[in-house]
């Protein structure tokens, strides 16, 4: 434990780490890019079939 501490420590202090961090927070927002057109596709996809369930419904 006190090795993961002086690590950690260690990287805090450390110029790289910073440049991390700022990778870190861009693929973080990057995700979040991801993950909002994937709601975006998924709700316009859900509609769609919602569409052909209703039209499927109303011919038979």
């Amino acid at each position: 434990m006190r090795a993961l501490t002086k690590s950690f420590y260690r990287l805090i202090r450390d110029t790289k780490a910073a440049t991390v961090i700022e990778y870190g927070l861009i693929c973080a927002l990057i995700v979040l890019a991801i993950m909002g057109a994937l709601v975006s596709v998924g709700t316009v996809t859900t509609d769609m079939w919602n569409n052909v369930s209703n039209k499927v419904q109303t011919a038979s």
